[in-house]
């Protein structure tokens, strides 16, 4: 069982790593359009999926009752996307992936309606504490350029609606490989209306900085997919949170930005929140 745990982060690190390197490609890309670089992103994770199932030679069934979820996992998790992308084009990509990680609140708050499970005091606390850390990073004002901040919290709430949608539908059986082949053509059919009338020319470097991180993506996927099938997602999902830290790493790196102090105090209530969940998580077990 400790080995199977083991195995599990190994594989949320890998994910967590391959997640910070796509939002790097993302702003690598540079100022093209959002709807651009969401069809370019899923487009790789969409062919990759659809080999998958021709390869295992299965139906693409999703069952009586699921139609719903699976079409609110779908424009969640698109419009979650674009709100991402969007704010990792303005801010620093630390930044944004911290905002995007407030999806496991989200969906405290989400299970309710959604699950019909009710939060206990802890999990209330820890929702609160959360966007306390947020209101660090975003630094609300009423000028245009907290924008970008508020749209990563959206983007943070359209993952957290997915992935509530996505736990529903793994306890009704919906295959896992039917649901990430579904939301990948939706999201790169949907958005075509918008890469259509926004579209940009892209130099050589831009188009493949975008298959980069439509590959890097899909490494993310295919890791996460990997961890959560060898440890339950109590007991290794606080290491998703690693993801951060590589994004300011690879951040500083290549574009030599750093996040501001309040952008760490920020960090430290959302990640500090996050691992207090987690051990409460893991005396309950």
């Amino acid at each position: 069982m400790e080995k199977q745990k083991l195995r599990g982060i190994r594989y949320i690190l890998f994910a967590a790593f391959f997640f910070a390197l796509m939002n790097l490609f993302v702003k690598a890309a540079g100022d093209l359009p959002v709807w651009q670089k969401c069809f370019f992103r899923n487009l790789v994770a969409g062919l990759i999926a659809t080999g998958m199932l021709i390869k295992k030679k299965e139906r693409v069934e999703i069952g009586k009752g699921n139609f719903k979820y699976i079409a609110i996992r779908c424009i969640a998790g698109t419009a979650g996307i674009l709100c991402n992308f969007y704010a990792i084009g303005k801010m620093n990509i630390a930044d944004a992936s911290m905002l995007n990680k407030l999806s496991p609140f989200f969906c405290i708050i989400l299970s309710i309606f959604v699950l019909k499970e009710r939060p206990n005091k802890k999990e209330v606390a820890a929702v609160v504490f959360a966007f306390i850390g947020a209101l660090f990073v975003v630094k609300p004002s009423f000028q245009l350029e907290c924008i970008p901040a508020l749209l990563g919290v959206l983007g943070g709430f359209g993952a957290g609606l997915a992935y509530t949608c996505v736990r529903k539908m793994g306890k009704n059986g919906v295959r896992g490989d039917v649901i990430v082949f579904c939301f990948s053509v939706f999201s790169c059919v949907s958005v075509i209306p918008g890469v259509l009338l926004t579209y940009e020319p892209m130099e050589t470097k831009q188009l493949l900085s975008l298959l980069l991180a439509g590959a890097a993506a899909a490494g993310g996927q295919f890791s996460i997919t990997a961890a959560y099938s060898h440890a339950p997602a109590k007991e290794i999902s606080v290491f998703d949170y690693t993801q951060v830290i590589f994004a300011a790493i690879l951040s500083f790196i290549v574009f030599r930005d750093l996040p501001d102090i309040w952008s760490f105090v920020g960090y430290t209530i959302i990640i500090g929140t996050a691992v207090w969940k987690w051990r409460v998580n893991q005396k309950e077990v």
